[in-house]
């Protein structure tokens, strides 16, 4: 009985042990503009987060839906990721009401008729700047050309930097080939923006961090100037 008691003891503590150290993340952001990579996808949105994480291993899931327009993208996006060092590989599924099904059926997975995106991803933080590369390779994807599937790619180089006691991200994200899915015939710069963060103090206890952000897309020789805030407990 006593090594039962035992045995007994040592797996609740191993699992408070474990629950201790699992990180979990809810939040949300509104934002003024959904800009994704360059490309303008709605007005007014909101963006709620949820995400588990437990030794550089983590599950997030994502959303998008518009506030101002209710025509805009309706988004869920599920990524798993894991990270070590500076190190991170991951691979997220996009869903969207826009796509191949016509009926916006998020668990339908056909190979031709589904509004579903998969997509890899693979990067670097060195401290002073980050390079990330990320490869769509199965669902609703883009076509080249010719008309095949495009495997299309993004990779952008981040540079964080700090001013005036405010947080600041340097980006410079590009296309390095054709897909309709960004709307390039090419090598395209897609992506060019700084982006300024800070808490706002409420109380003692409580802050909102907010953002603003200028996005510049070289391609579609468009801009866009975002304001943003998070809410998370």
């Amino acid at each position: 009985m006593k090594k039962i008691v035992i045995i007994a003891l040592g797996l609740v503590m191993g699992t408070t042990t474990f629950a201790q150290e699992i990180e979990t993340t809810v939040s949300a952001d509104v934002v003024s503009n959904y800009i994704w990579r360059g490309l303008d996808l709605g007005d007014v949105s909101l963006q709620p987060t949820l995400g588990i994480g437990y030794e550089g291993l983590s599950l997030t899931a994502w959303g998008n839906v518009g506030i101002s327009n209710p025509n805009d993208t309706k988004e869920l996006d599920l990524t798993l990721g894991y990270t070590i060092g500076g190190f991170n590989i991951g691979i997220t599924d996009y869903w969207t009401n826009d796509g191949g099904d016509p009926e916006a059926r998020y668990f339908k997975y056909d190979a031709h008729g589904t509004n579903h995106v998969f997509e890899a991803n693979i990067g670097y933080d060195f401290g002073v700047a980050s390079v990330q590369w990320f490869t769509n390779f199965a669902g609703n994807d883009g076509v080249n050309k010719d008309g095949k599937r495009a495997y299309s790619s993004y990779m952008e180089v981040n540079v964080p930097f700090k001013l005036s006691a405010i947080d600041w991200t340097a980006t410079a994200g590009a296309v390095p080939y054709a897909t309709d899915f960004y709307g390039t015939s090419g090598f395209a710069v897609t992506n060019l923006s700084l982006r300024a963060s800070k808490d706002i103090k409420v109380t003692d206890s409580f802050s909102i961090p907010i953002f603003g952000q200028f996005v510049g897309n070289p391609c579609s020789q468009k801009a866009y100037l975002v304001f943003g805030l998070t809410l998370q407990p």
